[in-house]
Parts: structure tokens; sequence; C-alpha cells
């Protein structure tokens, strides 16, 4: 089966193809098929994973799949949440916004400075398909209070992991490709994929 991944990111789509490898299917990047992405107007990870399913299915004809992430703090009452990728603006890079969070947290005590990351991944079997199958990776830690580490990108530097004890920048791409909540997200997908009648799996 091939399916096109709502995404032109080569790291995605080869870290995806992986784990979905045992189902035989073929992932390709919705570049082939889309010239823009999908406008992300809705007020929700799962709802701008849907929409983005959404329009990469109506524009090639496939089955499709779609990923929408960020970092939820607690502090800030769950933002930068949705709007984590352009937190500093619609142009911000990683360090703008890394460096908008520190600010908005300056002087605020290890306690308070829960945040975990989000991953929303969407299946359409087709534009108008009624039932999705959804699936929710959760990764929990804390913000620091300065960056830490070269791996990784966005708020990576800023996120410590207490599992790991360390930040998740300081990670190696192996053991985050197996413990953060991409990759959380990923398994739940594909036990969806292989038993999408088995409430189980969810």
């Amino acid at each position: 089966m091939k399916i096109v991944m709502a995404s032109s990111n080569k790291g995605k789509l080869k870290e995806i193809g992986q784990v979905l490898e045992p189902l035989s299917m073929t992932l390709l990047p919705q570049s082939e098929f889309v010239k823009e992405d999908a406008e992300e107007i809705g007020l929700s990870f799962v709802e701008n994973a849907i929409i983005k399913a959404r329009h990469a299915c109506r524009l090639s004809g496939l089955p499709a799949l779609a990923d929408d992430s960020g970092l939820e703090v607690d502090y800030l009452r769950g933002a930068p949440g949705i709007y984590s990728s352009r937190f500093a603006g619609s142009r911000a890079t990683d360090v703008d916004n890394n460096n908008k969070l520190l600010k908005a947290l300056n002087g605020i005590p290890e306690n308070e400075r829960s945040a975990r990351f989000h991953c929303l991944m969407v299946f359409m079997r087709h534009e108008a398909d009624p039932t999705p199958l959804i699936a929710h990776g959760v990764w929990e830690g804390y913000i620091l209070e300065q960056s830490r580490g070269q791996n990784g990108f966005g708020y990576d530097p800023l996120f410590f992991c207490p599992q790991q004890d360390c930040a998740s920048a300081e990670l190696t791409a192996e053991i985050k490709n197996k413990v953060s909540h991409r990759a959380q997200a990923l398994k739940q997908l594909l036990r969806l994929l292989q038993n999408p009648n088995d409430a189980t799996a969810y």
C-alpha cells in the first residue's frame, strides 16, 4: 500500500517509514503531490493533524498520514501548544522560540516548570474517511533554565527528561526514537493499523 506522509521532512519520513515497514507500506512525501501545505486552522493538535491528512488525501488520491506535535508547559496554561513552532512569531527560529520560553519562565522554580511533548498522528483512508485512526504520544519532563545538548531540534535543548536524566538534545537519535512522544504515537499507530477494530489497541 502507498501512503502519503503530510510532511516533506526527510528525517520524519525515514523514521516513520521504518516503523511501518512490517506492514508493507510505502511512505511517499506529500511534495510529490502537493505544492502547498495545508493551512493549520485547528485549535488542537488532533484537529490540525486531521486537516493535514485530509489535505494530502484530497490532492493525492491516496491514504494519508499526518502528525501535529508541540510542547505544553503547565505554568503557561498549555502554551506554546499548537503554536509551538511559531511561538515567537510566524518566522521564528528554534532559538527565537527557546529564548521566548526562557523569558516567560524566568525566575520560576523547577517544581513549577513541568511540561510535556504531545504528538497526535492521524491516518485517513481517503478524504471523506469518517473514522480516521488517531494515535497520541506523550513525553513528560520539565523546562530547564538554560539550553543543554546539541542534538535534536525545536525545544529539545530546554526539555529535561527525568527518566533519561538529561535534556532531550543530549540524547542520541537512537534513544530518542524509542522514548519520544513521536515514537510512542508511532507504536500506537502501528497497533491500530494491524488491528483497526481492536479497542485495546488504543
